[in-house]
């Protein structure tokens, strides 16, 4: 591994060339981004990432399956490797000062940064049926390119939240034959719509979802309806609104705006241009934040590329200075 080094560029009246608020995969990749582009960094991390209560990572090339905790190690491995810091601690407000940026924690403490990389992902608020949350990640899942190959074949449910329960419905059908789409409080499909589910051997179930069933190991064993019937399940599809972390983001006058799929709104982002710059300059995006339904090896991706993107960013503010002292002098 690489040896930690000084980085001479640095301001002197900053601490850091760049703070990453947010320490999962996207705020790790463009960590290791910056420190290998020689940058001073400091990666300000919660420690409270959305995948947590998944059993592994998938899709991500070469680390298929791994945990999602040992990714974190690795990667912040990887980052102290090439001199840039960790930090456990949560960013509650973040303003412009002169050039740079002042970044104040929860506990008091502050710090100074040429540039700012918000990574801290989202949240997912979860339809309020009681023992959802304590199964979310595990047999209460989301997404079927993240999970559908551990619930392939298993009984699963489909717990409808709105217009686009029936697309989620018809995609977690690729996994299974044995699938119940629960209306709970929605209209339920459209005349089309449910010609398309039966059409595929999807069971459509009215009435609200008012819990779910565990077994004695504590898994998904059944949803339970409004009338008191329960319906076997041993997987249970949903979705959430996805909540962009971004309140600490106020005092630079940054908000989040809606994010529609198929005209439904589903959450909140930031809003970026492509490469991750937001509508103040010196702060990048990248992640769950800027995309929220991109996968872990997505957002990690679209880190790196707003980490380089970044660094150029210094680097044509360090000639122009550069440019501007040798006429001076």
């Amino acid at each position: 591994m690489p040896i930690p080094h000084t980085h001479p560029q640095n301001d002197d009246a900053c601490t850091y060339d760049v703070i990453v608020i947010g320490g999962g995969p996207a705020g790790l990749a463009g960590a290791v981004t910056l420190g290998r582009a020689r940058r001073t960094v400091l990666v300000v991390d919660a420690g409270t990432p959305r995948n947590a209560p998944a059993a592994g990572v998938h899709t991500f090339l070469t680390r298929e399956g791994i945990s999602p905790a040992e990714l974190l190690r690795t990667g912040r491995a990887e980052v102290t490797a090439y001199g840039g810091e960790i930090r456990e601690g949560t960013v509650t407000d973040a303003r412009r000062e002169g050039d740079a940026f002042r970044v104040t924690l929860a506990d008091g403490t502050e710090e100074r940064a040429r540039r700012l990389l918000v990574t801290t992902g989202i949240t997912d608020e979860l339809p309020p049926v009681p023992g959802l949350a304590a199964l979310w990640g595990k047999d209460v899942l989301h997404c079927p390119y993240c999970h559908g190959w551990e619930a392939q074949d298993l009984p699963t449910g489909v717990l409808a939240t709105g217009p686009l329960s029936v697309h989620q419905a018809l995609l977690w059908r690729q996994w299974t034959d044995d699938l119940t789409l629960f209306t709970h409080t929605t209209a339920g499909p459209t005349p089309e719509e449910r010609e398309q589910l039966e059409a595929r051997g999807t069971r459509i179930v009215e009435g609200e979802v008012t819990g779910v069933e565990t077994d004695a190991e504590g898994r998904l064993a059944g949803v339970r309806l409004a009338d008191g019937s329960t319906v076997p399940v041993r997987a249970l599809a949903t979705g959430g609104t996805l909540t962009a972390r971004a309140g600490f983001l106020t005092g630079l006058g940054l908000e989040t705006v809606p994010v529609e799929v198929g005209g439904t709104v589903i959450g909140s982002r930031l809003d970026t241009d492509p490469t991750g710059l937001t509508s103040v300059p010196g702060v990048w995006a990248a992640g769950n934040v800027a995309s929220p339904t991109d996968q872990v090896v997505i957002s990690a991706g679209a880190a790196v590329r707003a980490a380089a993107v970044l660094n150029m960013d210094l680097v044509t503010e360090e000639t122009r200075l550069a440019v501007e002292a040798r006429r001076a002098g």
